[in-house]
């Protein structure tokens, strides 16, 4: 985990952005507490240790050709692929299978240390107004390292990394933003907290997520190895469903990085 300071800042991006979208408005400024931020993405083989300790079974990420977590219990599980990636990001996850990791890490908190435990915590899913905050790690540009894509600065489908467009890198493949976050920015879309709203009218400013009961879709940030350099952006943004269905299904591609509250 990575401590993230409090502060301030905007939240979406001016109109004047290359490939900005409307849901990225209006901008508001936001106050956000400190707060830790996982240093990297949650890992295949940190999924894998929640899977054979508990035995839960994901749904498939895509039913058709069956891809998905095997789980069958007896402390035994593996990923979706057939690569040995242990660092590479866990996605084929829906936003349940990420609260359902949380859980379990808030179970594993109770059990080792009592005087630590809370009624729900202290781990959690970022907020979106906090995944943005850390994101950006103190800059106002499309990116943290600037307004330009680059070359070999993340992966995605037209980033110039040897992963482009191909396949997954390690969670720690390419430098850290300002705030020493690794894979902030392409390789794996990441679930927060809040439900999916088309714009920022009527979005809270201190920091908190923007939720209400059964909310079909929850706001995903970041992009993956295959989104085009416009989805690669501090304030780009989309929604995924709960269950990773909708009018794009992007849980193939959508991990997590966990949250703390600090005291």
């Amino acid at each position: 985990m990575v401590g993230i300071p409090a502060g301030s800042f905007v939240m979406g991006s001016p109109p004047s952005e290359n490939g900005r979208f409307d849901t990225e408005g209006p901008r508001h400024k936001v106050t956000i507490k400190a707060f830790a931020l996982g240093k990297y993405d949650v890992t295949s083989d940190e999924f894998l240790a929640f899977l054979r300790d508990t035995g839960y079974q994901p749904a498939p990420c895509n039913p058709l050709l069956d891809m998905g977590w095997r789980s069958p219990g007896h402390g035994k599980a593996s990923p979706p692929y057939d690569a040995d990636a242990p660092r590479w990001p866990a996605v084929c996850l829906d936003w349940r299978d990420a609260k359902r990791y949380i859980e379990w890490l808030n179970a594993k908190v109770r059990e080792a240390r009592p005087s630590a435990a809370r009624a729900n915590g202290p781990y959690r899913l970022p907020s979106e107004a906090e995944w943005e905050y850390a994101a950006r790690a103190g800059t106002d540009t499309a990116r943290w390292w600037g307004d330009e894509i680059g070359v070999n600065k993340a992966n995605c489908n037209g980033c110039g990394s040897l992963w482009d467009k191909r396949l997954f890198s390690d969670v720690d493949a390419f430098a850290p933003n300002g705030f020493g976050l690794y894979g902030m920015l392409g390789n794996a879309w990441q679930w927060t907290e809040d439900c999916w709203h088309q714009t920022y009218d009527g979005a809270p400013d201190d920091g908190s997520a923007w939720v209400e009961p059964n909310c079909g879709k929850h706001v995903i940030r970041g992009g993956s190895w295959i989104s085009l350099p416009v989805f690669v952006r501090s304030a780009a943004r989309s929604g995924g469903g709960v269950n990773g269905e909708g009018e794009y299904d992007y849980s193939t591609l959508t991990g997590f990085r966990v949250a703390r509250d600090l005291p």
